[in-house]
């Protein structure tokens, strides 16, 4: 068997979904629209430039979430699901997961956006194993604010890929191949451990060093 683990956001889907479903709260109506698209593009610009507080930013995105019901937060993410992933589920990225389903691969998505927006991105992909950052629960499910466990971030995708593997038993080295698909540097440590690294749709600075190291480079949305 071999292993196999994709990126999300703008690896699978031709879009950030974390950005996108702050986009979406101001659509909404559930924030101040100017001063939290200031603050949700700084946050974006920190994350492409490897340079993210995860922890701040979930404090931050997580707030309107915090000051809901949670029948509405599951109505606006359904409709975020019709009105923003749906559209840009992409033909080539869904036969990409289909072909290794197909394989008899071991799956799994592994994001740094957090769970409440990824689970369904999952399941509409077909996927069962994500590995997204988990949100904290407080008493009745009620979403805190803060991380729990180590986030899936840079390194932090590695650990939580360890912690995945070791839960069932296994490790890296039960799989005669490991494929890793991503488009950002932020991926590098957990592109790093693939035999089979794929720069997908990639950042101009990981396409830089897919092309040094004789990585494979695919492109979904062209």
């Amino acid at each position: 068997m071999n292993l196999t683990l994709f990126d999300l956001d703008e690896t699978l889907l031709p879009l950030d979904s974390d950005h996108a479903w702050g986009e979406f709260m101001i659509r909404l109506g559930w924030v101040d629209e100017a001063g939290f698209r200031r603050r949700n593009d700084e946050f974006f610009a920190q994350y492409k430039a490897g340079a993210l507080d995860i922890h701040a930013y979930v404090a931050f995105t997580t707030e309107p979430l915090r000051q809901r019901e949670p029948q509405q937060c599951a109505q606006a993410q359904a409709q975020f699901m019709r009105e923003v992933i749906g559209p840009a589920l992409r033909p080539a990225a869904l036969e990409l997961v289909r072909s290794h389903q197909a394989a008899g691969d071991r799956i799994a998505l592994v994001t740094a956006t957090n769970d409440f927006v990824t689970a369904p991105i999952a399941r509409a992909f077909g996927i069962a194993e994500l590995i997204a950052v988990r949100l904290e629960r407080g008493p009745g499910g009620t979403i805190t604010g803060r991380i729990d466990g180590t986030p899936s971030y840079r390194e932090g995708k590695v650990t939580r890929v360890d912690q995945w593997l070791a839960a069932a038993g296994g490790d890296w080295g039960d799989f005669e191949r490991t494929c890793v698909y991503s488009d950002s540097p932020n991926d590098l440590p957990l592109l790093e451990r693939a035999t089979d690294p794929v720069a997908t749709n990639p950042s101009p600075a990981l396409e830089a060093i897919a092309r040094e190291r004789g990585w494979r480079i695919l492109r979904l949305f062209e």
